[in-house]
């Protein structure tokens, strides 16, 4: 049980330090205060903008920048939110007086199978990264997985290779879907 536990701090230590460096990476140019980002308000009055591009816009406006790696990280913090939420109903099940032992042990359980998942996703868009794609997206649902990959086409080949690493490297991945991202389009 301890295990776990170590493994559940682990990873939650390793997402704070992700958003750490993500937040640092946008706007480096700022003073750093690492407490700003845990409270409600700042999450409320915090807006992606994009680069101010000086030439071509007036004094004070900001012109929006994406690409697709953006959205790819637009999709991945979308993903983490919604889990992140998820992990705090089973935290509190956990911790809950009114809660049986049996529904306890059923969350402790989710939440272990929760953190498999995010590793194996983590796991699956670096190895499909390794094979040469720019960026990619997995989001394991069940059964069903969704592969998103940063590429100008994609054949059939390549999408049965990553279909290929898919079902290997997860288990019970047995609808797999392979998109591919040239721009914004999905």
């Amino acid at each position: 049980m301890r295990v776990r536990r170590r493994t559940v701090w682990f990873m939650t230590l390793l997402s704070l330090v992700a958003v750490i460096s993500v937040y640092y990476l946008v706007d480096p140019a700022k003073q750093f205060n690492g407490l700003t980002i845990f409270t409600d308000d700042t999450l409320q009055q915090t807006a992606v903008t994009g680069v101010t591009d000086q030439e071509a816009t007036k004094e004070g406006e900001t012109k929006e920048v994406s690409s697709p790696s953006h959205l790819f990280e637009e999709m991945r913090m979308q993903v983490s939110d919604e889990r992140s939420q998820l992990r705090q109903q089973l935290t509190q099940k956990i911790g809950s007086q009114e809660a049986s032992a049996e529904e306890k042990n059923k969350a402790y359980n989710d939440m272990d199978s929760l953190i498999k998942q995010e590793s194996a996703e983590a796991m699956l868009e670096m190895l499909i990264k390794s094979l040469g794609y720019s960026d990619a997206f997995v989001k394991a649902d069940g059964d069903k997985v969704s592969v998103t990959v940063m590429a100008e086409e994609l054949s059939k080949s390549q999408a049965n290779e990553i279909i290929y690493l898919v079902r290997t490297e997860m288990e019970g991945a047995n609808d797999v879907q392979v998109k591919f991202s040239a721009n914004n389009n999905y």
